[in-house]
């Protein structure tokens, strides 16, 4: 938007150019007495640089995970029921307690964003959760032991992927509140 120009983009035109969750995810990353700038290329790019392609993505990896788990183990293996009794110690690396740690800050994070009407800090919460996932994603493509699935050692995957549960849970319900759709997977 320009003043001096007289250029200016309607939300009805930036709505049907990058989409209702695109607008709201970005608009909900800032405070609401700080300015906003709304960099076009950014939200339409499938980058990390653009904060809802980052959360959703992180969410679609979770999905595919689950996809995959039941696939190598049977459609029952991502239920409640059959990962109540995984061994959580199997997880130990510093980047799967890092992903725990963030996920066990959700509940205040969502205190703290409704006391204070800052909506921000759940978008914010969204991003890191998210930054968080996709680097333990990234470090199981270099070290086999953090990979989320073993086919041969069902008890670390089980464990693993209540993690990966968890992940998808708290952005799915990050995301609802803040009115964004999670995506199950990217194209």
């Amino acid at each position: 938007m320009s003043k001096r120009a007289g250029t200016f983009v309607t939300l009805r035109d930036l709505l049907d150019e990058v989409g209702r969750d695109a607008v709201r995810f970005t608009m909900l990353t800032r405070k609401a007495d700080a300015q906003m700038d709304f960099d076009l290329d950014a939200v339409v790019a499938q980058t990390r640089d653009n904060p809802v392609f980052y959360v959703q993505y992180a969410h679609a990896r979770c999905r595919s995970v689950m996809r995959s788990a039941e696939a190598m183990f049977g459609a029952d293996v991502t239920t409640d029921a059959s990962l109540t009794g995984a061994e959580l110690s199997r997880l130990g690396s510093d980047v799967e307690l890092a992903v725990l740690r963030r996920l066990s800050t959700f509940p205040r994070v969502v205190e703290g964003a409704a006391q204070t009407r800052e909506p921000h800090r759940i978008a914010y919460y969204c991003g890191e959760l998210a930054a968080d996932f996709h680097a333990l994603w990234n470090k199981g493509r270099e070290d086999t032991t953090l990979r989320f699935l073993h086919e041969h050692d069902k008890a670390a995957s089980l464990a693993k992927l209540a993690l990966v549960v968890s992940v998808a849970s708290v952005l799915r319900c990050g995301l609802a509140i803040l009115g964004v759709e999670p995506v199950e997977e990217m194209r």
